[in-house]
């Protein structure tokens, strides 16, 4: 997405010896800038960024408009239309570049980091319905407020998927140019040798006895070895290679991951489900939306359809906790036995356990939590069966003390008139009571399961038609049962115990305990895609980041004493240490095929007016483009070959 241009005027000229020496700046006038210009010309796919401005004013033709892209607005109503074409395009195209450029696509994405933390700490809609009307009870101007801006419904607001969107079409906006671009470089040859390598960062030369044909063949082979793309000049006197594409291409395909994850998220929004049930030991579920306690799917989901067909039982539920040592309270294993069916009847028995679901179909049950429900039986003022049949508590602590409610709808008093009761208090797996804490279990396990109650009768309010929570008891319209002594009714049970009602209003017997599980059963779309694009965006950044483009030349002349120059030279899409390095290391590969000659007085001044009279550029900037000699040259008697 960044426009990556590549520095052409660099002050660092690197020998491969490990000596640097500076020059000048690179000259960009005449055939030698050209030549510079071609060398670097594509080692990156960022687009180049053109210079908008309005057309110069021309006398007589009509009126520049200052600041716009439609430029001299002609007249009469053709020029003004024309004009407003032309305006109307250069905004376009203005806006486009805008918002595929690097520093917009970062602004997205953190607007994107950004407008989800309110999902995080807001709560959803679609994730709990009742919390949303509990944090708009409570706090009325506030969630007034939060509803005007849609923070109830983040995920799905208008400028959450704005933002999403915007993001999509910029990546997009960025790659499909810069891919057809990176295959254009695929199916080119890596540009001609620049006529005076030594402006390149890193640069060696030498003098050999051998063939120029010679030398550029065994520099071919070597390069080839090495996994460059290599070229022959046309007039066969140097050789071009190209190495590091698949630093480009870990660019694009790091881009193009995002869009895969985009994509993978957003249908994951829009073709998931997800509903949550709580079993008790014994009982079963079938995968129908009803059989749900409560349920959320993406838009595209069809519930009548889409939800796999199957259900199981929950066998037994284990839970084990350590009782001694400093981890004493800690759960060392919650493990779910369930036996799972299918439409074709057939049974499979399965373990469940946290981190660990169950695969059935397209759909994966999780294991999220466990508790008690206590097996509770109500007889009514006629001495008949009201109620029977456990009902869960839910854990508030990590003791398991847990707070239920039970109501009894199908009553008769002591005269035979219908009426309602309400109990609601705790249950204890390990009973204790203390004046700060009241009633409170001090450990996990049922060692000591007592269960409290207080007692009320009235109307629960289950006719007005308004739901209520199944696990808190509304009691505006109750009246709390109070003993002998006029205080409130509230009594405590062991498992077979029994109580009765003030003024003959029936039984409550406790007759056990049952564990209970909490499943989640969810249909992730696009789980796949989203790891996928995962991986593939850490291998096209590590790419990105690991490897270099770069290009080498090798050329080979004959001078005027007739011997061979040899020169290397190497330039970097970025600055780095690698790049003298390795064109040492291809040096030193060379020179068994293309041996060095020391450098003597006499050659080295004879070399030196051979030089001069091929380069006359090279006496308009002595002392700014010395060739450099190789290594051993520079150390021979003669100690030729300066080193800055």
């Amino acid at each position: 997405m960044a426009s990556d241009n590549l520095n052409d005027d660099r002050d660092d000229r690197t020998h491969t010896d490990g000596a640097t020496r500076t020059d000048g700046p690179a000259r960009t006038d005449g055939r030698d800038g050209t030549d510079e210009a071609a060398a670097t010309a594509g080692l990156s796919t960022a687009p180049a960024q053109d210079e908008e401005g309005p057309a110069p004013e021309r006398p007589g033709e009509g009126t520049a408009v200052p600041g716009s892209f439609g430029g001299v607005r002609g007249p009469g109503a053709a020029g003004t239309a024309r004009w407003l074409g032309r305006e109307a395009a250069g905004w376009t195209r203005w806006m486009w570049r805008q918002l595929t450029s690097m520093r917009v696509a970062l602004i997205l994405l953190f607007l994107l980091a950004l407008g989800a933390i309110p999902g995080s700490l807001i709560p959803q809609s679609d994730v709990n319905a009742l919390l949303v009307e509990e944090f708009k009870a409570d706090n009325p101007t506030l969630g007034g407020l939060y509803e005007r801006l849609q923070l109830f419904e983040v995920y799905s607001s208008v400028w959450f998927s704005a933002i999403y969107i915007l993001l999509f079409i910029s990546l997009i906006g960025c790659i499909v140019p810069r891919t057809w671009q990176f295959v254009g470089q695929l199916r080119g040859r890596p540009p001609r040798a620049p006529r005076r390598l030594d402006r390149m960062p890193a640069y060696t030369t030498w003098r050999t006895d051998a063939e120029p044909a010679t030398v550029l063949d065994s520099a071919q082979r070597l390069l080839k070895r090495r996994w460059f793309r290599t070229a022959p000049a046309p007039d066969g006197g140097s050789v071009a290679a190209e190495k590091g594409y698949l630093r480009e291409a870990g660019n694009l395909l790091f881009h193009i991951s995002l869009i895969v994850l985009l994509v993978a998220f957003g249908t994951g929004q829009l073709f998931y489900s997800e509903g949550g049930k709580l079993v008790i030991q014994g009982d079963g579920f079938s995968n129908t939306l009803p059989q749900y306690d409560d349920f959320s799917s993406g838009s595209m989901f069809d519930v009548d359809h889409d939800l796999d067909q199957f259900g199981f039982t929950l066998n037994e539920f284990t839970a084990e906790f350590s009782r001694e040592g400093p981890d004493l309270g800690t759960p060392t294993e919650f493990r779910a036995d369930i036996t799972y069916w299918l439409p074709d009847g057939t049974e499979t028995d399965a373990i469940v356990q946290p981190n660990r679901p169950v695969h059935i179909g397209d759909s994966k049950v999780y294991l999220l939590g466990h508790g008690f429900a206590p097996v509770i039986t109500v007889t009514d003022g006629q001495g008949r069966t009201a109620f029977s049949g456990p009902v869960p508590f839910l854990p508030q602590d990590t003791g398991l003390t847990s707070t239920g409610v039970v109501k009894v709808t199908d009553y008769l008093d002591e005269n035979g008139d219908p009426e309602q009761l309400g109990f609601q208090g705790f249950f204890n797996p390990s009973y204790a009571i203390d004046a700060e804490r009241g009633p409170h279990s001090t450990f996990p396990d049922p060692d000591l399961p007592v269960l409290t109650l207080t007692a009320y009768h009235g109307d629960l309010g289950l006719d007005s038609g308004i739901p209520q929570n199944v696990y808190q008891l509304n009691t505006r319209k109750l009246e709390q049962f109070t003993s002998e002594d006029g205080e409130p009714f509230r009594f405590d049970l062991l498992p077979g115990e029994s109580i009765d009602l003030p003024e003959g209003k029936g039984t409550l017997t406790y007759e056990s305990y049952q564990r209970w599980a909490t499943f989640q059963i969810t249909t992730k779309a696009g789980n796949g895609w989203a790891l996928a694009g995962s991986l593939a965006a850490v291998v096209g950044l590590a790419g990105s980041l690991l490897l270099q483009r770069r290009r080498v030349w090798v050329r080979a002349t004959t001078d005027g004493a007739g011997r061979t120059v040899v020169e290397l030279a190497s330039l970097g899409r970025t600055e780095s240490a690698r790049i003298p390095h390795e064109l040492a290391d291809l040096a030193a590969a060379l020179q068994p095929d293309a041996p060095l000659i020391p450098e003597t007085s006499e050659t080295s001044e004879s070399s030196d007016a051979a030089d001069s009279a091929d380069s006359p550029e090279s006496s308009e900037s002595s002392g700014s483009a010395t060739t450099a000699e190789s290594p051993e040259s520079s150390e021979s008697s003669d100690d030729q070959g300066a080193r800055a």
